[in-house]
C-alpha cells in the first residue's frame, strides 16, 4: 500500500507590536521610499521598489541578496484600507509560470499608541521549484519586521 504524497504547508501567520503609530507603520508599508529601506531579510537591499496602491494596482519590487543575485517580486493589491489592512496577491515572475501564489493579509491595529501588526501569509498555488523560497518565508518575514522595527520605532 503507497502513501499518499504530502505537500509541505507553508501558510504563516505572525504579530508583532511596534513602538510607533499605526500612521506611521501603515506609510512604511506603502511607500516605495521607506518600503525599499526595510522589506526582505537581513542583507537583503531592493534597486527596485514601485508601488501603485490601490485595489489592482502592483507592487513591483526586485530583493537583491548578499551575493548579488536578484529575487524579482510582484503583487497585485486587493484591498488597501488606509491606514487598518492591505490585502494583496504576490508571486514571481517567471517566463512560462508564476512559482508561487500567496494571498498575503496584512492588519494594522492601534494598540496604545502602538502598532500591533499581523500578517497572515496563505500559499494558493506552488510549484516544486518555489519549495527553497516558501521554506524561507517564516524566517524572511521576521527579518522583515525586524527591520521595519528599526526604521519606525527611530522615527
Amino acid at each position: 500500500m503507497s502513501k499518499p504524497i504530502e505537500t509541505p504547508k507553508h501558510d504563516l501567520v505572525l504579530t508583532r507590536v511596534f513602538d510607533a503609530p499605526r500612521e506611521l507603520v501603515f506609510k512604511a508599508w506603502t511607500d516605495p521610499k521607506h518600503l525599499a529601506q526595510w522589506f526582505g531579510p537581513h542583507g537583503f537591499t531592493n534597486p527596485v521598489c514601485e508601488v501603485d496602491l490601490r485595489p489592482g494596482g502592483e507592487w513591483r519590487h526586485v530583493m537583491r541578496g548578499p551575493d548579488g543575485s536578484d529575487y524579482p517580486m510582484t503583487a497585485i493589491f486587493h484591498e488597501v484600507v488606509p491606514p487598518g489592512r492591505l490585502v494583496f496577491m504576490s508571486y514571481v515572475p517567471d517566463q512560462k509560470k508564476s512559482l508561487f501564489e500567496i494571498l498575503n493579509t496584512v492588519t494594522f491595529a492601534e494598540h496604545g499608541g502602538k502598532t500591533r501588526l499581523t500578517i497572515e501569509a496563505k500559499v494558493l498555488k506552488s510549484t516544486p521549484e518555489a519549495a527553497p523560497m516558501l521554506a524561507g518565508m517564516d524566517v524572511g518575514w521576521t527579518q522583515s519586521l525586524e527591520r521595519l522595527a528599526e526604521l519606525v520605532e527611530r522615527t
